[in-house]
Parts: C-alpha cells; structure tokens; sequence
C-alpha cells in the first residue's frame, strides 16, 4: 500500500501476526484515550506498528493469509434467522462483532462505513453486506440493534444487518470468523472490521487506526474483484 492509498504504511499480516494485534479492546469511559481517529474512552491496544509495507495493496491492513468466510447462523433484526454464508456468500460483505452500548470504537465504526458508503457510486454498493454482530446478546435484542443500526444507514442505500443470538451462537460466530472470543459481558472485544470478497475471503481488515477514506478505497478495490 502506498500513503496514496491512505496515508499509513502497514505490514502485510500473516495469521499469526493478525492474531497477535487483534487483541481484545475495551470499551469504557475510564479507558485511556488514544490518539488515533477512533480515540474517545477506548483502549487500541490492538493497532500495530505502522511501519513500511512495500507490496501492500490495500489501504487497510492487508492479511497476507486470507481468512475464509465463516460459517453461523445467528438472529437477525426481524427476528428470522440469518445464514451468513448463504446469505453473503460471493457478495463484498463488511463484519464487525461490537455491541450497542459502546461508547466509542463501535460507533466511530459504523459511523466511519457509513461515511465511506456515502461517497462510493451504485455499481460498488450493488451487492455489499454490512453485518454487526453482537457480543452482548444479553442486552442487545433484535429490537435494540435494529433502533442502533438505524442511526448509521437511514439514508443509506445498503441496510445495515444486525446479528443477536444466545451466547453460545456468538461465541461459535467469533471462533469461526477467527476473532478471539469478547470477554466481560461483551465490552472487551476486537476492534477489527473484516472485508470479504467475491471469492469469499478476508484479504483486508481495518482497525482503529483506519479512516472512512481507507475502508471506501478497499471496497472499490474488492468490489472490482482486486
């Protein structure tokens, strides 16, 4: 990747290296603030070093180790079950596991696709799915995720997809994704935002580091089957 791209040199990950910055962030308002454009009560501790990556070809982090679609069935906003496979399978398809009453990363998140949606052009949103998993299924009902997502895609062509289930589906969910499971209720969970392609892998992720310009660059990328 080069700065044109996004401004950020990174390392092409492996899946040893992913897993070892997808560390669990907290979300709380006794955190330390970062410096980074998701900053606000949370700790990135997951974000690596931003050092030259000459073969980089993505503006997010690219992940030398393509990580596969994953395979779960979870609740959906409506109450009906969702398939993630079939239901996104050969689609660009964006998936976050959060929850609604993050007060910072989750938000800035969503907000920041969002933004990144709002300056892309009909033929890249054709098939993409955006997916937010939850990792509180205790508090966050179809009902509660449906209200949240609204704030981000009202205006959006593509709607937002929101995930709930008991709190062995969602542990299964992460495990298969390949995210470490969230801890304390949910609020200690990854910061990685997934992009899968039309052959159904991962080869981009972002983390908090990433703008809303470096996830609208990858989606044109992934969209023309890059």
């Amino acid at each position: 990747m080069s700065s044109a791209l996004g401004g950020r040199l990174r390392p092409a990950l492996t899946a040893l290296s992913l897993a070892a910055v997808v560390l669990l962030s907290g979300c709380g308002d006794e955190a330390t603030a970062g410096d980074g454009p998701h900053a606000g009560g949370h700790e990135h501790s997951d974000a690596p070093a931003a050092v030259e990556g000459p073969d980089d070809v993505y503006a997010g982090l690219d992940l030398a180790e393509p990580y596969r679609r994953p395979q779960f069935t979870l609740t959906d906003t409506t109450g009906a079950p969702f398939d993630f496979t079939a239901l996104t399978a050969g689609k660009p398809t964006l998936l976050f596991f959060g929850y609604t009453n993050c007060p910072d990363v989750c938000p800035t998140t969503m907000a920041d696709v969002a933004v990144a949606l709002r300056g892309l052009d009909a033929a890249t949103l054709q098939d993409l799915q955006v997916v937010f998993v939850t990792t509180d299924p205790a508090t966050d009902t179809p009902e509660v995720l449906g209200e949240y997502l609204d704030r981000f895609d009202a205006d959006l062509p593509v709607a937002f997809t929101g995930l709930t289930g008991d709190q062995e589906a969602i542990d299964q969910a992460q495990l298969s994704t390949g995210v470490p499971l969230a801890e304390d209720q949910g609020r200690l969970h990854s910061s990685l935002l997934l992009l899968y392609g039309a052959d159904d892998e991962a080869h981009v992720a972002f983390d908090a580091g990433n703008t809303s310009r470096d996830i609208a660059t990858d989606l044109r990328l992934v969209a023309e089957g890059t």
